[in-house]
């Protein structure tokens, strides 16, 4: 995951035609847009308490195979970053203040898990016997 210190994100300005960038609310189904030409979806967690934006997430890459970049913004924690990730993530960017060089603690705390993600379906015990 690439992770983005607030200063360095430039959101679009422009429409997603010229740019291939759209920005999709908190609210709204993924389902209902249309991602013809897109290229990066940027979905915003107004707070660091609400969740939506990991479900958008995972419905663009499981259920309707988007392979572009899905960026978070917001209220983005150094604490998420690993859900962030495996719920389809590819870049976040941190919320204003926080120190991007401390994010790569937090994978490194964790570099495996025993269930599948959104990116990596296989379980660990299927990738060990294999």
């Amino acid at each position: 995951m690439k992770i983005l210190s607030f200063n360095d994100h430039t959101p679009s300005t422009e429409s997603a035609a010229d740019t291939g960038v759209i920005s999709i609310a908190n609210d709204a189904d993924p389902r209902t847009v249309s991602l013809d030409g897109v290229m990066r979806i940027d979905l915003h967690f107004p707070k660091f308490t609400d969740g939506r934006a990991y479900s958008q997430a995972f419905l663009l890459r499981r259920r309707l195979g988007f392979k572009g970049e899905i960026r978070a913004t917001g209220d983005v924690l150094i604490d998420q970053l690993v859900a962030m990730a495996r719920t389809g993530f590819d870049v976040a960017v941190l919320r204003e203040g926080l120190d991007a060089s401390a994010a790569q603690r937090q994978f490194d705390r964790f570099p495996a898990f025993y269930q599948g993600s959104a990116i990596d379906t296989q379980p660990l015990f299927a990738k060990a016997s294999a």
